[in-house]
């Protein structure tokens, strides 16, 4: 129950729907006992209790232990359930789990979900879906209580695939805004006249958002400089056989804001660190 599982997890319960959870640090599973949640010891617990198991975790590590262990969700799934995971990971570690949840009879989902820290909060998430359309359609009105947009991308694995081709992009984009920043500041322009027209034209999302965090660093934070080196990572391991040195580049770039120990700030900040 991070940002995004914490999110996601407070509009099930907004909406009315019966939420069981699990979570590392318990103190936090506690907080949403409070709001109506059952607490369960286990993620093996938790799919035994429930219809729907949605899994979001740091990375491959944390999820392979959380579907994989003794006491983890494939320990008390069944063929009646449908298994998610909304986490951000490796490409080989989906299509991995997607094979065993098949050979196991189980219907799986990678649903990873983009939107950020407001999305999951205002439930305005946008699912990027692989897996089994049909079963996905049944599944809609109660996903719709934790996102505004489903959009599907073929069979399972799918969904990752594009959330990782996703990050890449709009890191890139960033990367350019700031760059694009630096030779306007450099050449003594009016920097509030040039972000403004930037959001303008180009435009988009990921330029609204690099403008805002130009003038001010958010925090709560939306997407931390780790995650979204993480995330990098895992695109250049899929990517692995083409060459693609915007993705080296701005991997590198994010790599040396870790190791200048800028980890835990906005993924955006990464324009305006020294």
């Amino acid at each position: 129950m991070g940002i995004m599982g914490g999110g996601i997890t407070s509009n099930f319960l907004k909406k009315g729907y019966p939420v069981y959870v699990w979570n590392r640090t318990k103190t936090v599973s506690q907080d949403y006992a409070k709001r109506g949640a059952v607490v369960c010891n286990s993620p093996r617990e938790v799919s035994k209790q429930i219809d729907i198991i949605f899994e979001v975790t740091a990375n491959d590590k944390s999820s392979k232990s959380v579907w994989l262990g003794k006491r983890g969700i494939l320990q008390g799934a069944d063929k009646n359930k449908i298994l998610i995971t909304n986490a951000t990971l490796s490409v080989d570690w989906v299509d991995q789990l997607a094979q065993k949840c098949k050979s196991l009879g189980y219907t799986f989902f990678d649903m990873p979900m983009t939107g950020g820290r407001v999305g999951a909060e205002t439930g305005t998430l946008t699912l990027l879906c692989g897996g089994d359309e049909k079963i996905l359609k049944k599944m809609t009105p109660v996903l719709k209580a934790i996102a505004k947009k489903i959009t599907y991308f073929g069979p399972a694995g799918h969904g990752m695939r594009y959330k990782l081709i996703l990050n890449f992009l709009q890191a890139v984009h960033m990367i350019g805004f700031g760059q694009a920043m630096k030779i306007a500041k450099e050449n003594k322009m009016d920097l509030k006249k040039v972000g403004d027209a930037l959001v303008d034209r180009p435009g988009g999302i990921t330029t609204t958002l690099s403008w805002r965090d130009y003038q001010k660093e958010p925090n709560p934070i939306n997407f931390s400089i780790e995650w979204i080196t993480k995330d990098l990572g895992y695109a250049k391991k899929f990517a692995r056989k083409i060459k693609v040195p915007l993705l080296d580049q701005v991997l590198k770039i994010y790599k040396m804001a870790v190791k200048k120990g800028y980890a835990k700030k906005d993924w955006a900040s990464i324009n305006t660190l020294r």
